[in-house]
């Protein structure tokens, strides 16, 4: 209804400016809420955006256009305001007509064409499987799933899909650093290098392979440490230590591979296949579903990250300084040229970016979304570069940047750093606040804004927490429909005449605006503005039941009553699918 009555709006609009300046009538119509309730329903700015084409007087134009206005059933008044909106007050009976379409419409209820079943692909989280999936990880994952719900509610068809970085250093760091392990169970113990791998799921990986395969891949420590540089000073932060820490690192790499030749193979895809399940596993209890996990191996087993250099070295995007292959990102914005082969011909993990992106592309969708934490945020202008330089569209891709969530557990920030191994894991906190408190917490604010996670407010039980006031709405109106005990079909034929005072009407208002707030919301990229509407929603709610009984004597307002009640509970309902939250019926 909300749809309609904006359209039906716009037609009476449209209809003035046609008798009033006929050669304007293209002029697009908008109508927003204002702000103020005091203000009407909804406002029309056409005379401010006509008055400097026809060098008018705003207030005088709306005057013309407003005694132009055709009479409508659902208009109570209409006025003009400020410097010339024209504001549209309208009948009760329009702001409840929205009840009986959330009733009929159900779970349908707010859903959009806006999208018109364009391709869309949404790749999220996409961390490295080097370790179990953090709290940082989670705000991502919240947001990429929410915002996968959000764009297909508004018609778009979606494609959810996880990246996985199975071919680069960071793996092969993960694979010496579960062998490392491996190795002190057989008293053969190498010094652990401090960049390594160093949680206790590391030691838990190198336990499955001795159970599995005993002594199979036992190597003397000595053998290990043969061609291996010394390392410096712990304490020692400078460029020059940090240097030798990892060319100390890359030579157990290399001792590895020598050593262990086919085998290890075996290694890399153990301690792979065991992260990559334990992320799967997780993000699967947090409600976050892929369509698709794509394999960055495959990139080079099918040839694409040569052909894709290839491409750009003939399209003369490419130049060769000391053995490397550069690419010329600075002729697309980025700051520097970047390296796309090394001189040993191995490719940099930009290299395999970029065939990653010409795959997106190649599979036809109309639009590429990438959320990447905020970190990566010089890395658009090289990505988008790129693209151009393959002859790609680069407005197709967009990029949503998510500032890590901190979380604070009595006052003290906790430490997520992957590789020391001192991390607060997401499954740790799903544990303690829920599934619920962390998919709605997480989406509580833009995606590229920093989020304090307050783990006390999420685990309370209070009006203060938004999720629990939410969920606290949709539990009384499921109290309410169990005492009225009726049959809900029933309620679509009910008298939504008989609501008329403020709170229903509020109420009634306010459930119009959600298919407007969807459509905001996935133009904007925003889910947030979904709970923000939910915490909204359950105010007026919660103001109508304390202000107001809902089982009343007379039978008919009580089943009005009732069916707006009904209505604020399936618009719950709705809102919360979106963002991956569950809405119990009793709390």
């Amino acid at each position: 209804m909300t749809h309609d009555i904006k359209t039906h709006l716009a037609d009476l609009m449209r209809t003035a400016l046609t008798s009033v300046v006929p050669e304007q009538v293209e002029t697009p119509i908008i109508l927003e809420r204002p702000k103020q309730a005091s203000h009407g329903d909804f406002a029309c700015n056409l005379a401010m955006q006509l008055a400097r084409a026809l060098k008018r007087n705003p207030r005088e134009l709306a005057q013309l256009l407003l005694s132009e206005i055709p009479k409508s059933p659902f208009v109570a008044k209409t006025e003009i305001a400020g410097a010339g909106f024209i504001n549209f007050h309208l009948e009760p009976s329009a702001k409840l007509q929205v009840v009986r379409g959330v009733l009929e419409q159900g779970e349908a209820f707010g859903r959009s064409n806006m999208g018109g079943k364009k391709k869309v692909q949404v790749e999220f989280v996409s961390a490295n499987p080097t370790g179990p999936l953090h709290v940082g990880h989670g705000r991502g994952a919240a947001y990429g799933a929410s915002l996968s719900s959000l764009l297909a509610y508004a018609g778009w068809d979606v494609t959810r899909e996880y990246y996985v970085n199975d071919a680069g250093r960071q793996m092969d760091i993960l694979a010496v650093s579960g062998w490392l392990r491996y190795l002190d169970l057989f008293g053969q113990t190498v010094p652990f290098p401090p960049n390594g791998y160093q949680g206790d799921y590391v030691r838990d990986m190198a336990q499955q392979m001795k159970a599995a395969h005993g002594d199979k891949f036992v190597h003397p420590a000595s053998t290990v440490l043969e061609n291996t540089p010394g390392l410096p000073e712990a304490d020692r932060a400078d460029d020059e230590a940090k240097a030798q820490r990892e060319a100390h690192l890359d030579a157990l790499i290399a001792a590895a591979k020598k050593l262990l030749g086919e085998e290890w193979a075996y290694v890399h895809n153990h301690v792979l296949t065991e992260q990559l399940e334990d992320c799967r596993n997780d993000l699967e209890e947090f409600g976050v579903h892929f369509d698709v996990w794509f394999s960055e191996k495959s990139l080079f087993d099918t040839g694409l990250v040569a052909r894709c250099v290839d491409r750009l070295n003939k399209a003369g995007h490419l130049y060769e300084q000391n053995g490397a292959l550069w690419f010329k990102s600075t002729e697309f914005g980025d700051e520097k040229d970047r390296v796309v082969q090394r001189e040993n011909g191995l490719y940099t993990y930009f290299a395999s970016d970029i065939a990653y992106h010409l795959n997106k592309y190649e599979r036809g969708f109309d639009r590429v979304i990438n959320i990447w934490g905020a970190d990566h945020h010089g890395y658009i202008p090289r990505v988008k570069g790129a693209l151009q330089a393959l002859e790609l569209d680069p407005e197709v891709l967009h990029v949503a940047l998510v500032q890590f969530a901190v979380l604070y557990r009595n006052g003290q920030k906790a430490s997520m750093s992957t590789r020391s191994g001192e991390f607060v894991t997401l499954r740790t906190l799903r544990a303690e606040v829920g599934n619920d408190a962390c998919r709605f917490f997480y989406v509580l604010r833009k995606s590229d804004q920093h989020l304090d996670f307050d783990l006390d407010l999420a685990k309370s039980q209070t009006n203060e927490n938004p999720v629990y006031y939410i969920q606290y709405a949709h539990a009384r109106v499921c109290s309410v429909l169990a005492q009225w005990d009726g049959d809900e079909a029933v309620l679509c034929a009910a008298d939504l005449a008989l609501l008329d005072n403020p709170y229903e009407l509020a109420v009634a208002a306010k459930l119009s605006e959600f298919a407007e707030v969807v459509e905001a919301a996935a133009r904007d990229l925003a889910p947030h503005m979904i709970a923000f509407y939910l915490k909204d929603l359950a105010a007026a709610f919660h103001s109508y039941y304390n202000a107001e009984r809902m089982l009343v004597e007379d039978v008919a307002l009580k089943n009005a009553r009732v069916a707006l009640a009904a209505a604020v509970r399936q618009v719950i309902r709705n809102g919360m699918a979106i963002l991956g939250v569950s809405c119990p019926q009793t709390m």
